[in-house]
């Protein structure tokens, strides 16, 4: 898929997120106004936040897509972490908004001056928004990861968040509805705010350690699998590999150790040829910038390149690089 038809599908699916989120809303609000429960409400607040923030996603992968320039080495897609963050941050206001409905509401309860109406028609409207929600959630985090947008994949996992919530509501109303306790309902509330302040808490971890480019195991599992797979004889090792992530983007910093004896226009193009092989075997979007260092006859025990005129010691260790060897400074 191009470039351009990537970037293009990116802004159709958050685009569809707003629409989606704000018909979501309005069903909720409406099932809200029809029942009166605090449950219901808390649930509308939360979808106010999903369409800010796919509002804030879309501008965030607008901004995203510009190309590097001298400002901006590495381009502009460290901005989706960003959106992603803002979006933890909404959550956790909704959740305080919750609570103090919840408050108000139990308040009201143990004053009896708090009531539900037409409970059963308010539950059934939202439990339709809820599974609305479920399949625009699902399909949010599945366009995120195949498209590589960290703001879209959020506002899934958020989206699909509220779809488990409104189940959990669901639930809780029902048996408000059949027992008539009705101090379950600003109770439900409050469990809904709870959750909520932990999944704003969680997004917010998870943005800053993108932002501070926290080392990605994952990531770094992936590449030293495809580089033991790819590598030639005559790539004797690898170390102080370094990844950086900018949104869809990943650059790759490795230092590369080859024959002493080799010209220079060789080690270039025995660079230029492993990085696009490992850059396409992890199918990322991203560039592997290559650091040559000459073996200087200390790899001779790892090196399986013949004939050699300079070696000191025959071939004799034969084993497959790993994280800890090529993340390393590579001390012989």
């Amino acid at each position: 898929m191009s470039d351009e038809v990537s970037r293009k599908t990116r802004l159709r699916v958050v685009t569809l997120s707003i629409v989606a989120g704000a018909l979501i809303l309005g069903f909720k609000y409406y099932a809200y106004l029809l029942s009166g429960s605090t449950a219901l409400l808390s649930d509308a607040i939360e979808s106010v936040v999903n369409v800010v923030a796919a509002v804030f996603a879309l501008g965030a992968v607008i901004f995203a897509e510009k190309p590097a320039d001298r400002e901006h080495p590495y381009g502009h897609g460290k901005i989706e972490h960003f959106s992603a963050a803002f979006e933890g941050g909404l959550i956790s206001l909704a959740a305080v908004m919750i609570w103090w409905e919840a408050v108000s509401a139990l308040h009201a309860q143990l004053n009896g001056t708090f009531h539900l109406k037409n409970l059963g028609a308010g539950l059934a409207v939202n439990v339709v928004a809820g599974l609305m929600n479920g399949l625009l959630g699902a399909f949010l985090i599945h366009m995120g990861k195949k498209h590589r947008s960290r703001a879209i994949e959020a506002d899934g996992h958020h989206v699909l968040s509220d779809f488990w919530t409104t189940l959990g509501i669901a639930a809780a109303l029902l048996l408000v509805k059949f027992t008539g306790i009705l101090w379950l309902d600003p109770i439900m509330a409050m469990v809904v705010g709870t959750l909520l302040a932990y999944t704003g808490f969680k997004l917010v971890r998870s943005s800053s350690q993108a932002l501070l480019d926290m080392e990605d195991p994952e990531l770094l599992d992936k590449l030293v699998t495809v580089i033991n797979q790819v590598r030639p004889v005559d790539v004797i090792a690898i170390h102080e590999m370094r990844t950086l992530r900018s949104g869809r983007y990943t650059h790759v910093d490795i230092h590369m150790v080859i024959p002493e004896f080799y010209p220079i226009s060789q080690g270039h193009d025995l660079a230029e040829s492993f990085g696009k092989d490992v850059i396409a075997g992890v199918s990322l979007d991203g560039e592997l910038h290559t650091h040559l260092d000459p073996c200087q006859r200390a790899w001779c025990r790892q090196c399986g390149v013949e004939p050699c005129s300079v070696r000191q010691e025959p071939h004799s260790e034969q084993g497959p690089i790993t994280v800890e060897s090529s993340t390393g400074a590579g001390s012989i």
